[in-house]
């Protein structure tokens, strides 16, 4: 079941990764989209880095509860903000997708990371 918990880990925190991976190859593509929803552009980094830093503490399992419950904020306000022009085809879709995203992050807060992780290790170490 420990394999589990981190392969979860990892498929949640994936999203976030590749998204801020392509945010820093497609500068202007994403502020320019970011800014036809009304967000400002001095986002942009801070975007980048939320989207890069907490899901690796996710995956390695690092103040992973703390990490999930910004991500589970950051999932939310993403479908808020970005996917609520229910009128526009795949835009429930994206909507539905954040928020069962922000769950899995949710699941996280309340059950930990599991024993694969620094956390159960430090915790372990205390002990």
């Amino acid at each position: 079941m420990h394999i589990i918990e981190i392969t979860g880990r990892i498929f949640l925190s994936a999203v976030f990764l590749i998204a801020g991976v392509n945010k820093i190859f497609n500068y202007e593509g994403t502020t320019a989209y970011m800014e036809s929803f009304g967000v400002p552009d001095f986002l942009y980094i801070p975007a980048i880095i939320l989207e890069i830093l907490f899901p690796l503490l996710i995956v390695i399992g690092y103040q992973t509860k703390i990490s999930a419950f910004i991500m589970a904020i950051f999932s939310v306000s993403l479908a808020i903000i970005f996917h609520t022009d229910f009128r526009e085809g795949m835009q429930m879709m994206f909507f539905l997708k954040d928020i069962a995203i922000a769950g899995g992050f949710m699941i996280i807060i309340v059950y930990g990371p599991g024993k694969i992780s620094l956390d159960h290790y430090f915790k372990s170490k205390q002990e």
